[in-house]
């Protein structure tokens, strides 16, 4: 009932940030993809429900493409988290994340397509809540495909000083320290507008780590099942392991129209042995108000 009531929530909040990012928005910021120059804006609404409790995540960027081949965005997340009511020590939140800043490079080529995006954040996010690291932080991916008829392989790899939310898995917890991340896969045109894939991903810290929780209000270290620390502790510090994981995901999208993309996916953890089933709603405001015109 309380995942139900945060639903509900959330859907009112999109949609009133969607009226309000519509009187400024002008295109998409990934509309780029497609030549488009000119001011970008996107909105996703993003859950994840595993054993350790429901995260849903509400992300608005704006930003402006410059050339076919670069551009630049800013945004803010919003998380609502409530722990599972099997975890004695979980804790039910609401609250504003990190506000980032990216900029990103582009080069659609008949070879191979490719994508660099450099994102950093401020620690304006509630620590305490898993909502920041309390640290500045910075991530580098780069993204490459080609499509060979209906399909589609991709990899991707990158370097950061935290583990990120990706589009298929909204994490219980986020981590300080220095990692490589990397994913490879492939997707499959079945439709004009529907697409299914899956993926392979690991990411391989370094170095000291440091876990917060987003589901746990236990202040000191202990150890959860599986070596999840985010599950019995708000927050552990320790060697690279505690922050390792490596899986598989599993996922399909339907783009009804230009401007909206629904996906539903499925996120194994095989290193943490965490079952994670996630959905995302996208958004593309900018787009909406260039087709009105």
């Amino acid at each position: 009932m309380m995942f139900k009531r945060l639903v509900s929530v959330s859907l009112t909040v999109i949609f009133a940030l969607l009226l309000s990012v519509l009187s400024v928005a002008q295109s998409k910021d990934e509309s780029a993809a497609s030549g488009d120059i000119g001011w970008t804006s996107y909105i996703q609404f993003a859950g994840s429900s595993n054993a350790d409790g429901q995260i849903l995540q509400l992300n608005s960027s704006v930003g402006y493409t410059f050339t076919r081949h670069f551009g630049a965005d800013i945004g803010i997340p919003v998380y609502f988290v409530h722990a599972s009511s099997s975890n004695t020590s979980g804790i039910s939140g609401n609250g504003v994340g990190n506000p980032f800043a990216d900029l990103r490079w582009k080069v659609l080529n008949p070879a191979v397509n490719y994508l660099s995006v450099l994102t950093g954040s401020a620690p304006l996010g509630d620590s305490k809540l898993g909502l920041s690291t309390g640290r500045a932080t910075f991530d580098w991916t780069n993204h490459f495909d080609h499509s060979f008829a209906m399909v589609t392989p991709f990899v991707e790899a990158g370097l950061s000083n935290t583990t990120a939310d990706s589009a298929l898995f909204v994490r219980p917890y986020t981590t300080l320290g220095m990692n490589g991340h990397f994913l490879g896969g492939a997707r499959i045109a079945i439709w004009n507008r529907v697409n299914v894939g899956g993926s392979l991903y690991d990411i391989a810290p370094f170095g000291n780590q440091t876990v917060f929780s987003r589901v746990s209000g236990t202040p000191a270290n202990s150890a959860g099942s599986h070596g999840r620390s985010f599950q019995t502790a708000q927050q552990t510090t320790g060697t690279a392991v505690i922050a390792r994981d490596n899986g598989f995901s599993a996922f399909a999208i339907y783009s009804p129209s230009p401007i909206i993309d629904a996906e539903l996916g499925y996120t194994r953890s095989v290193h943490y042995d965490l079952n994670t089933v996630s959905f995302s709603l996208g958004f593309n405001v900018g787009r909406l108000l260039r087709d009105s015109k």
